[in-house]
């Protein structure tokens, strides 16, 4: 009887977040950028990316989603009063969280309570979606920097974006943990066009190397095309605007790492235009929590 109850309540949940998404349709294509395993600069690729996509004139919110480990302010020198924690709390509305980022991004501060996401109570489910909800109506592109790794957390922000971008270098264990996401997400299911970014790249060849790895094991077990979405040289600018607490496109535009992340972005501009959406990302979060 009891379980009938709950299985009822979680219905009416799901069924009033439904409701609430369908009032905010949005056009908006969310990419979601993850990898595999820690330390191959995947929040410095989202970061550097959402730069580039709002230089083409296009409205980019970038989401710190990194659950626990939450860094992308760090890389733009942002100091947040508040983040995503104090909208799970009800104390700020997602208008007051959001910050002004450098090269005209809107940017959500992470927080490291949002790992408790599947636990969340009514009011703070329902608070946090329709909160974020709001967020898309004025957003052509969300850009989702994910946590690394496939946990439950990471997965379901993937499964909802539009794009995922695995970002790996070329070392052995990062190219085994990457296909491991990838494998996930397609066991998942995973409705998302799934692409593979190399960063730290001693050469071209071996990043060709690294990523047709990857392709070809994804082919051949998953019957699944993962698509290339470029690589970047190892560039001592990334390093410096690192320390600098600066975006390194901003810093050093005409390095070789800004160029590469510049064709990528170009690239995404182009093939985001016009593409079908699966209804807005946040929309499709709320169906994750029936």
């Amino acid at each position: 009887m009891a379980q009938r109850e709950a299985r009822a309540h979680r219905r009416d949940q799901a069924s009033c977040l439904r409701e609430l998404a369908g009032r905010h349709r949005s056009a908006a294509t969310t990419i979601a950028v993850t990898s595999g395993k820690g330390g191959v600069g995947k929040s410095n690729i989202a970061v550097n990316l959402s730069i580039c996509l709002a230089a083409h004139g296009i409205r980019v919110t970038l989401v710190d989603a990194d659950m626990g480990l939450a860094n992308a302010d760090l890389l733009m020198n942002l100091h947040p009063r508040y983040t995503l924690s104090h909208v799970l709390s009800g104390v700020r509305s997602i208008e007051e969280v959001s910050m002004q980022g450098p090269g005209g991004v809107r940017f959500i501060p992470g927080a490291s309570g949002l790992h408790e996401l599947a636990n969340l109570c009514e009011f703070e489910r329902q608070n946090l979606i329709s909160q974020l909800l709001k967020m898309e109506i004025n957003t052509d592109i969300g850009v989702l920097d994910c946590g690394a790794g496939i946990s439950r957390n990471v997965l379901s922000f993937a499964l909802a974006a539009d794009r995922v971008l695995v970002v790996t270098t070329p070392e052995p264990t990062a190219v085994t943990d990457a296909y491991a996401m990838i494998k996930a997400l397609h066991r998942e299911g995973c409705p998302g066009r799934i692409g593979v970014f190399v960063n730290m790249a001693n050469s071209r060849g071996e990043a060709l190397a690294a990523c047709q790895r990857i392709t070809g094991v994804a082919e051949r077990f998953l019957d699944y095309s993962v698509a290339d979405c470029g690589y970047m040289l190892q560039d001592t600018a990334v390093e410096l605007a690192v320390q600098e607490r600066c975006p390194f496109v901003i810093r050093h535009p005409g390095s070789n790492a800004s160029a590469c992340i510049a064709a990528m972005a170009s690239d995404m501009t182009r093939t985001c235009t016009g593409q079908q959406r699966r209804g807005g990302f946040f929309s499709r979060v709320a169906g994750l929590f029936v």
